[in-house]
């Protein structure tokens, strides 16, 4: 099905208790300024941008996942509602990082094209978190939008 199995970095756990959420933590890079996760099954924190879990109170921390079109699910999916092209996760919701509890204070969408010139997305705040997923279409067609969710430390 073309998915990744979910496998224990050692890095922690994401977890959206209010949606059901708690998949692996992983990792990833910036490679030639795209952000893309390396699986469909886990949650990954952009090594190179912001701060570690650990260090969450002195940066943001970011972290990416996949959702997936067309009926799949990845954990991206149950972040959003693609019917009401927004963010699942209500205001005040619960997300935990490696242990860290944040408490969602926002959600938009951005379009993709702009995303990675978005001050506000990649602004470096002590004790702030950043979800990024890909907003789905209700129509299985290709995303046009991303998902940024925000959150400050609870």
């Amino acid at each position: 099905d073309g998915t990744t199995p979910a496998v224990d970095s050692g890095l922690g756990r994401f977890r959206a208790p209010s949606v059901g959420l708690d998949v692996p933590l992983g990792a990833v890079d910036v490679v030639g300024g795209v952000v893309d996760p390396p699986g469909f099954s886990s949650a990954y924190r952009v090594r190179d941008l912001g701060v570690a879990p650990e260090d969450a109170a002195t940066g943001t921390v970011f972290v990416v996942m996949h959702s997936v079109r067309g009926g799949g699910t990845g954990p991206g999916d149950l972040l959003i509602d693609d019917r009401a092209g927004s963010a699942s996760v209500a205001h005040g919701a619960v997300i935990e990082v490696a242990g860290v509890d944040y408490a969602v204070g926002s959600s938009r969408a951005v379009p993709k094209g702009q995303l990675p010139d978005d001050a506000e997305v990649w602004a470096d705040a002590p004790g702030r978190l950043v979800v990024i997923t890909c907003l789905q279409r209700p129509d299985g067609s290709p995303s046009r939008d991303d998902m940024v969710i925000e959150a400050t430390r609870a």
